[in-house]
Parts: structure tokens; C-alpha cells; sequence
């Protein structure tokens, strides 16, 4: 008897129908065919056991079973669901009248539990998109699924239930969530406040430009002057992720099965933080099939790079082509795939290997050209599409002992999303939303500025010896504060900001003071 069950693949972050047809027939064979890799291989011996221990019996037949599309590459034990049901149809142990309306996925164990499987999301999108009345899953990732309205989830616990929804499919109801309601809910929560952040005054202003203009910035500055702790308050004045970056953002980390089994749908900006040990392919993804790498999993928030000379040069150089192009693609021999990788960088840095180089008050205790070779570990390219460069210097002790409340995170925010509103109608009519993705026609129409301040920028960058890509950078951060102070022109007070804010630009920052 043949049967045809319908599966799903998930190739980058999308994900593709996969019809799995099994026929029962004389003999005594197992056959799998259709490309599928070891683990899919396997799957005999898990369903074996499984359907032994949940009171089924393997059909002493032969059974061939066919994954198609036949040239794609089928991976992971999340076929054992569906194959398992498949042999179950075609030896009559179970009559199955509704089994083409259904997508089915699963991973089993030997007693006959389904257990978790990554990226049920696309998986639940392309479902709907192909007209299937519903998706039977494990049920900790039916919740995730059933963020997808329009499609019927089931969460299922052992074959035993699969069995009994397709003997009675009217008694078990599907798993419902306001998609909405869930979205405004998660978004409630208390996170690192700037208000707990003593002076540093300059470096939160430098913070609050880059968040209302989605501008990339690196911290320089001796240990202990608090880079790490302002970087990590830095998602705490971002604007609330929209209901379709939540969705996109959790797509993403589905694929890449970091989803927490209490958690279906991310409603807060990712913050990543990798280890400088990390390797270039675990940074911009890759792999025999690829997955996201932490550039696409901090899309639509923050990849935090702390002790920037410290990562491997490859590792650093990788990161100019998504900084770009704010998306990653990832070539194999017989497909390609793209990540999306839209996230602000912001890094923190020692100025020299002691940590004390220009410190008002600790000697540097590097030789000679020590402190230049240290910065050259950062290519002139990457510095180039960071857009912002600021000192932090350490506080002193009236600063660091003072009563008085520094400005919440929650004042900025506001601030950074005026700006933000601004950009959205400036940019209403084509995909871009904020200021740091605009590209070279949308800058000259966006970023006019008057005759004083074009005199300042052609000093700079005659003075500075700065790229035309500087000059990119500096106009669009000099728009994002002309957007902060409500102005329609750029003056030149922001030019001026914006050039002070590019100190690793400056030909004697290495010359001590």
C-alpha cells in the first residue's frame, strides 16, 4: 500500500514541502531513498523501537520510503514523526482519512515520545502558504508554530496521540495565541537602565545618536572606565522591536534552535556577545548545511564585540561585507542561501595592550610603536564603516560617589524614537529605517547641509585625510543629529559633532598627550 505523508525542510531560513511517500510490500527490505543524510539513515532502528513500545508492530514487509523532491539534501531526525506514521497507513495498523491535510514533524524516542526539532516556525509559514489545514508538531514547539494564524496546530506528546487525532480528529483542539496580546506582553520587562551609569556623559550622548540613526560605534578607553556596562545598557534605549521584525527576529532563531521551550515569539532586540575565540563561520554562519551564524541572530539589534583587537583578523575582516550589505549569503555547490544580518555593531577596545595609554593618571607601560601596531589589528576598511569613535575615560571619585540620578534609559529612548518617527516618514516609501541605510542617492537628497558646515567637513577631510566612505558616515550621522534636534538642515554644529565622534581617525590620537 503506497501513502503519502507531507513533511518540511528548512533550507537558511525559509522552508520547503517535502512529500514522504512509503509503500508497503512483499518482501523484507527497509529502503530509503531521496538524499537523506545519516541521521534520517538511522531512523529504522528509532521507529523500530518506538512503534514496539507504544504497542504497534514493524509490518513484516518490505518498505521503501522516498523524500521529494529527490535532489534535495533531507537532514535531521525530524523525519522519524512522519516516516512513522507512514508505515503505521500502509500496513492498515492505522486508517488515516484526513492525512494529506497535514504537515507532520517529529524526532521520536525509543518509548515512543516525540521530543523538539528546530525551525517550526517557517515551517508553520510554509504550511499555510501551501494550503495545508494544519501542522502536527512536538508539543514544547507548538506554541512557537502557532504564532502563524490561519493554520491549525497540534502539539503532540507520543505516537499513541498522533494516532488517536487522525481515529477522532474533531476531539482535540488546537493550540491557540493572540499574536498581538502575546507580543505586547513579552515586551514588558525591567532591563540594565542608563540611570545606574555615573557621568560619562559624552560616551551616552555618543550611545544616543547611534541608537536614533542605527549608526555603529566602538568604545575606546582604559579598563574598568565602564565600555562593557554602557554596551550593555545600549538595548535599554533601542525602539521596541514592530510586530514583523519580532517575527522575522524569531524566525531566525528558530532555524537556529534557540528557542526556549517557555518562549514562542521574541519580542526584545537580540543582544549578542560572542567570545573574540569565536571562528569566522561561527560568526557569519556557514557549515555542510548552512545555519545562522550570531551576525543573523543579532538581527534587528546589537552584536557586541567586546575587545576588539583580540578577535582574529579573518574573523573582523568577514564582518565588512554584511555591514554593507546588511544581509549574508552563504554559497554550497547546488544552493545558496541568504541570512539576513540589519544589526548595530558596537564594540569596546583597550587603546594599548597595558590598557593605560593616554590614562590621566596610570602610566602606559608599552615600548614604542606598541600602541600603533595594537590599533592596526583593526583594519582601516572596518574602521571605515563604523560610524562612530569615542574615548571613555575613566570617572573620578566625586562622579562615582554623587547621589544625584543620571538621566533613565527610558528619557533616551523617547528621544531616540522621535528621531526614529522622523526617519520612518522620510523613508515611508522604500525599505529603509534609519538613517544608517541610506545608500548614496538617498544621502545627497536627505543630507543637505549649509555653507559653514561644508567648510568644516572639507577640513576634516583634508586635515584628516579621510575616505569618501568617512565622509558617507559622518554626513549620515550629522543627519541623525540634526533629526535629535528637530532640524530639517544639517548645521554646523552637527557636522562638528559628528567629526568629533571619530577620534581612531585622527592621525596623532596614537601621540600621547
Amino acid at each position: 500500500m503506497l501513502v503519502k505523508i507531507y513533511g518540511s525542510a528548512v533550507y537558511g531560513i525559509d522552508s520547503t514541502l517535502i512529500t514522504i511517500e512509503v509503500n508497503v510490500s512483499r518482501g523484507a527490505k527497509f529502503i530509503l531513498v531521496g538524499l537523506p543524510d545519516s541521521a534520517i539513515k538511522e531512523s529504522k532502528e528509532r521507529i523500530h523501537v518506538a512503534l514496539y513500545n507504544q504497542g504497534f508492530r514493524w509490518p513484516g514487509f518490505k518498505v521503501v520510503v522516498n523524500m521529494s523532491p529527490a535532489d534535495l539534501r533531507k537532514e535531521g531526525s525530524a523525519y522519524d514523526l512522519p516516516i512513522a506514521i507512514g508505515v503505521l497507513v500502509g500496513s492498515k495498523q492505522l486508517i488515516a482519512k484526513y492525512l494529506p491535510r497535514y504537515v507532520i514533524m517529529g524526532e521520536l524516542s525509543l518509548d515512543g515520545t516525540i521530543l523538539p526539532i528546530k525551525g517550526v516556525l517557517p515551517m508553520a509559514v510554509q504550511a499555510r502558504k501551501d494550503g495545508f489545514k494544519g501542522l502536527l508538531v512536538p508539543a514544547q514547539n507548538a506554541k512557537e508554530a502557532a504564532i502563524v494564524n490561519g493554520l491549525d496546530v497540534y502539539g503532540m506528546s507520543t505516537i499513541e496521540e498522533v494516532c488517536d487525532f487522525f481515529r477522532n480528529p474533531n476531539e482535540l483542539e488546537p493550540v491557540t495565541i493572540d499574536t498581538r496580546s502575546l507580543f505586547k506582553s513579552e515586551q514588558r520587562f525591567i532591563m540594565n537602565d542608563f540611570s545606574d551609569v555615573k557621568g560619562q556623559q559624552t560616551v551616552k550622548r555618543a550611545l544616543e545618536i547611534a541608537a536614533a540613526g542605527g549608526h555603529n560605534i566602538v568604545l575606546i578607553g582604559p579598563p574598568g572606565a565602564g565600555k562593557t556596562m554602557l554596551a550593555k545598557r545600549f538595548p535599554s534605549i533601542l525602539p521596541p522591536l514592530s510586530l514583523g521584525e519580532a517575527l522575522e527576529t524569531t524566525k531566525i532563531h528558530s532555524v537556529a534552535g534557540k528557542m526556549k521551550g517557555s518562549t514562542s515569539l521574541i519580542a526584545h532586540r537580540p543582544f549578542r556577545a560572542p567570545h573574540h575565540t569565536i571562528s569566522d563561520v561561527a560568526l557569519v554562519g556557514g557549515g555542510s548545511s548552512p545555519h545562522p551564524g550570531e551576525i543573523s541572530l543579532a538581527h534587528n539589534g546589537v552584536l557586541f564585540l567586546d575587545e576588539l583587537p583580540e578577535y582574529k583578523r579573518s574573523v573582523l575582516e568577514v564582518l565588512r561585507q554584511p555591514l554593507e550589505d546588511r544581509v549574508i549569503s552563504i554559497s554550497r555547490s547546488k544552493y545558496c542561501v541568504e541570512f539576513p544580518a540589519s544589526f548595530t555593531l558596537v564594540a569596546s577596545m583597550n587603546p594599548c595592550p597595558c590598557g593605560y595609554f593616554n590614562h590621566p593618571a596610570k602610566p602606559c607601560v608599552c615600548a614604542p610603536g606598541v600602541v600603533q601596531k595594537y590599533l592596526n589589528r583593526i583594519s582601516g576598511p572596518l574602521l571605515d564603516r563604523i560610524d562612530l569613535h569615542v574615548e571613555v575615560t575613566p570617572v573620578n571619585f566625586d562622579q562615582l560617589t554623587t547621589k544625584s540620578t543620571s538621566v533613565s534609559s527610558e528619557e533616551i529612548r523617547q528621544r531616540v524614537m522621535k528621531a526614529r518617527e522622523k526617519q520612518e516618514n522620510r523613508f515611508s516609501k522604500k525599505n529603509i529605517h534609519c538613517n544608517a541605510q541610506m545608500n548614496s542617492v538617498d544621502l545627497k537628497k536627505h543630507g543637505l547641509i549649509d555653507e559653514q558646515a561644508m567648510k568644516i567637513l572639507k577640513l576634516a577631510m583634508e586635515q584628516l585625510d579621510l575616505s569618501a566612505r568617512a565622509y558617507d558616515r559622518i554626513l549620515k550621522v550629522s543627519r541623525t543629529i540634526a533629526d535629535l534636534a528637530s532640524c530639517e538642515r544639517i548645521q554646523s554644529i552637527h557636522v562638528a559633532e559628528a567629526i568629533h565622534f571619530r577620534s581612531l581617525d585622527r592621525q596623532t590620537w596614537s601621540v600621547p598627550l
